[in-house]
């Protein structure tokens, strides 16, 4: 590994960043999806990433559908939340929510048995609006998610499924994958909320190009 520090002017350190990127991507991937999967990398440094994402079939095609018919993005922790740029969202009518800290969802989840992450998606479902997920941390959104897919009380126009961990990480990834919904999920155990926001990012910024 090269130890000299590389003189980069500070608005041209993004830029030098993608290059690296590219220069050692460990092989070639799809044009379509590149935007995302190398912002992804950018986000944590991990070339993983260019073989654990799946996509479903014209995924982005699909997003860029309902970010444009006004899509709402529901998040399962406030870090994702903050890390979307809502502003570039707000440009097609859509905002963004997290309701894991809502004194409702507590109160559901306890009554329930559950944790407020899956509480919080049954609020979620009762918005009636188009939603897109990102789940970057909890797998007991994801199950959940599934479940209220098969009861009939949501059809999200996307999930990002990529909660980071080891309990049912894997499993609710996989689920996701069979339900009848666009998806982009890390399988395995990576992700995180900064990995979930900078999908949606990607996302947006394909869009305003």
């Amino acid at each position: 590994m090269n130890t000299e520090l590389e003189r980069v002017l500070p608005m041209e350190i993004e830029k030098r960043s993608f290059e690296i990127i590219e220069s050692e991507l460990p092989h070639p991937i799809d044009p379509a999806l590149a935007p995302i999967i190398k912002r992804v990398i950018h986000t944590s440094a991990d070339f993983e990433y260019a073989d654990t994402l799946c996509f479903s079939e014209d995924v982005v095609a699909k997003a860029h559908e309902a970010i444009k018919n006004g899509a709402c993005i529901v998040t399962d922790t406030q870090m994702a939340k903050a890390g979307i740029n809502k502003k570039n969202l707000a440009k097609y009518g859509g905002e963004v929510y997290c309701f894991i800290a809502d004194e409702d969802v507590a109160k559901a989840a306890k009554e329930q048995g559950t944790t407020r992450s899956a509480a919080s998606m049954d609020k979620a479902a009762s918005l009636g609006k188009p939603l897109i997920f990102a789940i970057g941390n909890a797998p007991t959104a994801l199950v959940r998610i599934c479940e209220l897919i098969e009861e009939g009380r949501l059809d999200p126009k996307l999930v990002i499924g990529v909660p980071v961990g080891f309990v049912n990480v894997v499993q609710s990834k996989e689920m996701i994958m069979r339900e009848p919904v666009p998806y982009i999920v890390a399988r395995g155990r990576k992700g995180g909320s900064n990995v979930a926001a900078c999908i949606v990012n990607a996302l947006l910024y394909m869009l305003g190009r």
